[in-house]
């Protein structure tokens, strides 16, 4: 006999915080809102943790090397989206990865027999206005020069020009000698006024560089999420079917946290995927997903995840409930797994964080998924808005909004999501093409968000998240306390009551 849950599964607006003791230590400006992102014993740190709850979801419309530097820049991370090539995904992670860094293996190069020319075209490919000149053109050979802009006029210089002409020599350079320290270099730029410091060892062969940009970035976003060299930390999402070729791509490229982008992730499939990365790249950390009750956490840790995502069917563009009947209200599904979470920590002294995955559709519902236990949340409508979302903007009648279209989607055509093991194709939709309303840059609004969570955190006597995981009260609301909730029997001058 089949089993049943006859408890309706809840969403997110059927629940509401009810307010705890505010102190005058529960101040916005002293909330942290720091979270680990992967597992780690008691008593130890994880290897990574997010300085804001947020990351953005595995998805063609939301998530590429661009979203993956601004959000890393603002505390949280990016999952680079899987339905690509395994090169174009790769070349993603490395210019995110290499956008900024502390000492930085230069990645363009030239010899002084090289030609103004080659430097144009050099910078037109890779983007990069600093040029080292090396004896033999590679990375780590003898410096013997750097172009700059400053070093030639386009609208004067002929392109027929020397490159040995126009460098900046190396008797002229300010640099720093093998074994600086990243503060000693950021001293020597300081004090020369420089934009770059190249650093060379004993035999005078290039060993990094340090850009000036990077230290600056730092003090105006000083929630950056970054790895032990100072480059932002990024995130990929990979498929139960080709990821014994695109995991070591990933990371050779140099990616940090892989997740396995699933709509169902209770599967042997991705049993194996977790296994194979455990065993050839141990120093990759691999979160997995999604599941909506106990038995698929659970699967999942005894697996090997870092992390679990719960949630299926729960996406404003996921229609995998209307097509499939498979899901569970986000809410529910959050409530019993972080249930699990947290036994399975008394039992085994081990804490897996889980990311909340859909159902977000106002920014109180990601106080209240943090309340029900999630770690942090993974969003895609809310990021797809945003002027770092890859897609286009467009003018529909009066408004301005940006594609967004589901993994499930025709249009994504990622098969490789919904896989289980037959057909190598997308037999039927799970998701939607559509288009969202245009909000602007990320950090303008995102910064308005995290202001409401804390707001809201300060409400529920709280100034982190575990400490709202512990001390939340949450209640049902009824269909009547819901419309109540909202502004009612006036009528409004204008229509300014937003979700987001």
């Amino acid at each position: 006999m089949a089993y049943y849950y006859m408890e309706p599964s809840r969403t997110f607006s059927e629940f509401l915080l009810v307010p705890n003791l505010t102190t005058k230590a529960c101040n916005p400006a002293n909330v942290s809102l720091k979270t680990p992102l992967v597992k780690f014993k008691k008593g130890e740190q994880p290897a990574y943790s997010l300085n804001i709850p947020f990351s953005s979801a595995v998805m063609q419309a939301v998530s590429d090397d661009r979203m993956a530097v601004a959000l890393a820049r603002s505390g949280g991370i990016s999952f680079i989206f899987g339905s690509q090539s395994v090169e174009s995904q790769a070349e993603m992670v490395r210019k995110a990865k290499s956008y900024k860094a502390g000492f930085v293996v230069s990645r363009s190069n030239l010899t002084p027999d090289h030609t103004l020319k080659d430097v144009l075209e050099l910078k037109e490919r890779t983007g990069h206005s600093t040029v080292a000149i090396t004896h033999d053109g590679s990375p780590n050979g003898k410096l013997l020069g750097i172009v700059t802009g400053r070093d030639y006029r386009v609208s004067r210089d002929s392109q027929s020009k020397s490159v040995a002409d126009f460098m900046t020599p190396f008797e002229k350079l300010v640099y720093g000698k093998s074994g600086i320290t990243l503060s000693e270099a950021n001293d020597l730029i300081w004090d020369h006024k420089l934009n770059c410091l190249p650093v060379v060892g004993d035999e005078g062969n290039l060993e990094y560089l340090v850009f000036r940009k990077d230290y600056d970035e730092h003090k105006v976003n000083p929630m950056e999420l970054l790895d032990a060299n100072k480059s932002y930390i990024v995130g990929a999402g990979i498929n139960t079917k080709d990821y014994r070729d695109r995991v070591p791509a990933l990371v050779a490229a140099g990616v940090d946290v892989l997740v396995i982008d699933s709509s169902d992730g209770y599967s042997e499939w991705q049993k194996d995927t977790i296994e194979f990365v455990k065993s050839n790249f141990p120093q990759v950390k691999i979160g997995a997903g999604n599941v909506v009750d106990k038995e698929g956490f659970q699967y999942l840790v005894d697996a090997g995840a870092d992390f679990v995502k719960i949630g299926i069917g729960g996406g404003s563009i996921c229609i995998t409930r209307e097509q499939k009947g498979i899901g569970r209200g986000q809410a529910s599904a959050l409530i019993e797994v972080s249930a699990a979470r947290d036994a399975y920590y008394e039992q085994t002294g081990e804490y897996v964080p889980i990311c909340s995955d859909g159902g977000i559709v106002h920014d109180y519902h990601i106080t209240l998924a943090l309340a029900m236990g999630a770690d942090f949340v993974m969003m895609g409508r809310y990021f797809a808005r945003f002027d770092e979302s890859p897609t286009r903007k467009l003018k529909v009648g009066n408004n301005f909004v940006k594609e967004f279209w589901g993994e499930g989607s025709n249009r994504a055509r990622n098969w490789e999501r919904y896989d289980t093991g037959g057909k190598a194709g997308l037999m039927f939709e799970e998701g939607v093409d559509s288009y969202v309303p245009y909000a602007g840059s990320l950090q303008e609004n995102m910064s308005k968000t995290l202001h409401k969570i804390k707001s809201t955190m300060c409400n529920c006597g709280s100034i982190s998240i575990p400490e709202l995981q512990r001390n939340a009260r949450i209640t049902l609301v009824s269909a009547t306390s819901i419309v109540e909730g909202g502004a009612h029997d006036v009528i409004l001058k204008e229509n300014n009551i937003a979700g987001e």
